[in-house]
């Protein structure tokens, strides 16, 4: 499988956080770009994974023309309830740095077990699929907890971020034990 997050949109270039699919953010020029490259990159696949945001089907219908599609909301950006449309320093650092992994975002957001639960549903939809090589467009948080988990390391209270329509590969052997380890720690969370 080939993980990705969405190649860089109006909201990146602006700092915005966005977590709410009917809001529709479109790639900018240079992100059109980078979906371009991250299909070249990448090489064929059988079937393209996206969210419902619109700037991940943006990347995968670029980045992989004609390819089938398949949208997978329980990979959805993270829930930023109160901090939907802010920036990261407004205030949303703030409550990462100091929230519990169970805590759900203030103003309807979701917590972090909430979100990792719904990724892990997500991928396993996807590693139940027929297609031999699947792309996964998505966000940042999902394919970084996949990454960390690919480590053995538990999810962490701020996460590093992921370079937009960067390709990582990963084999269904080696994604399976990774959703193991994120649902052990949704059982017991703990930073």
């Amino acid at each position: 499988m080939v993980l990705a997050r969405h190649a860089e949109s109006e909201f990146n270039v602006r700092e915005l956080l966005n977590g709410d699919a009917s809001v529709d953010v479109s790639l900018t020029v240079a992100g059109r770009a980078q979906a371009r490259a991250l299909g070249e990159a990448a090489g064929a696949v059988d079937l393209v994974a996206h969210t419902a945001f619109s700037r991940t089907r943006e990347t995968a219908e670029l980045a992989w023309p004609g390819a089938p599609l398949l949208e997978v909301p329980e990979l959805n950006e993270f829930g930023f309830g109160s901090f939907e449309g802010s920036r990261w320093t407004d205030g949303f650092h703030e409550w990462v740095v100091a929230a519990e992994p169970g805590e759900d975002v203030p103003g309807g957001g979701e917590s972090r077990v909430a979100a990792v639960r719904r990724f892990v549903r997500g991928y396993r939809i996807l590693l139940g699929r027929p297609e031999e090589r699947i792309a996964l467009v998505a966000h940042g948080a999902p394919v970084r907890y996949v990454l960390l988990a690919l480590d053995r390391k538990p999810p962490a209270r701020v996460l590093e971020g992921v370079d937009p329509a960067r390709p990582f590969v990963v084999a269904a052997d080696e994604l399976e034990p990774a959703l193991r380890h994120l649902e052990d720690w949704v059982a017991a969370p703990a930073w």
